[in-house]
């Protein structure tokens, strides 16, 4: 392997370390969005429950008070029973007020309903009132040790950063431009070994990124010269290791 390849390997084996601690760092920074997010879900469903809890103890009061209103209707009704000048006078008296408490028990009954599921909904916002507090005291967990790990992956990002700064610092720009693209595409992975299979000649060749076959000129190119030859597939850089000595186009 040529001096160029050799410092594009070594080049990409930082590069992949750098992208495994940018992952790991953004998942320590997403784990606090995400945790954040359960709240707030937990919170928008304790509102609606509140809210509905709310809107049920307004409408059972409502229909108290309906009912209370009746029944002073029908206190005044009973005692205009004792003026009723004729029998059918008192009948329609007597019917209205039979009417009346018809519709005062479907009332009180509705009201009864009504302050039943606003005592069930309340005990459910309860219930989120307790969860949201319990993954409140989560996030400031996660908000603590993720700090902690955020610094820590931040300090090995830099000092792979030098690392790479320094190992690019041996490859001609043309190439490094084109590493980088390439890696920018794979998590880091710009190259790729050229994977041999047989015992003797013809040999076949398959890029070891995408595992497409590969042509014998790209053996045959890279056993004379250093350059960069790309997957005709995947468009990875391609290097033959200490086993393509042994490869003959």
């Amino acid at each position: 392997m040529g001096q160029m390849l050799a410092a594009l390997l070594l080049l990409q084996k930082i590069e992949t370390k750098l992208a495994h601690v940018r992952g790991r760092l953004r998942t320590r920074e997403r784990a606090v969005k995400v945790q954040q997010a359960k709240i707030d879900k937990l919170s928008q469903q304790w509102q609606e429950l509140h809210d509905r809890h709310l809107a049920q103890r307004v409408r059972a009061d409502e229909l108290a008070v309906m009912v209370a209103e009746r029944d002073d209707q029908i206190a005044k009704m009973r005692l205009t029973l004792n003026t009723a000048r004729t029998n059918k006078d008192y009948a329609a008296i007597l019917t209205q007020i039979n009417t009346f408490k018809a519709d005062n028990s479907r009332i009180e009954e509705d009201a009864l309903t009504g302050m039943q599921r606003a005592d069930e909904l309340k005990v459910e916002a309860d219930q989120l009132t307790a969860q949201i507090a319990e993954q409140k005291e989560m996030l400031v967990s996660v908000e603590q040790t993720g700090q902690a790990e955020i610094t820590r992956l931040g300090d090995m990002l830099a000092e792979l950063q030098g690392e790479r700064d320094q190992a690019a610092s041996g490859v001609p720009a043309e190439a490094l431009t084109a590493f980088d693209r390439i890696a920018g595409n794979y998590d880091g992975e710009g190259m790729a070994v050229i994977e041999i299979q047989g015992k003797k000649p013809p040999f076949d060749y398959t890029c070891g990124g995408c595992f497409m076959g590969l042509n014998a000129e790209h053996v045959n190119a890279l056993q004379k010269f250093d350059q960069v030859r790309t997957c005709d597939n995947c468009g990875r850089i391609l290097y033959l290791d200490a086993e393509a000595d042994k490869a003959k186009a």
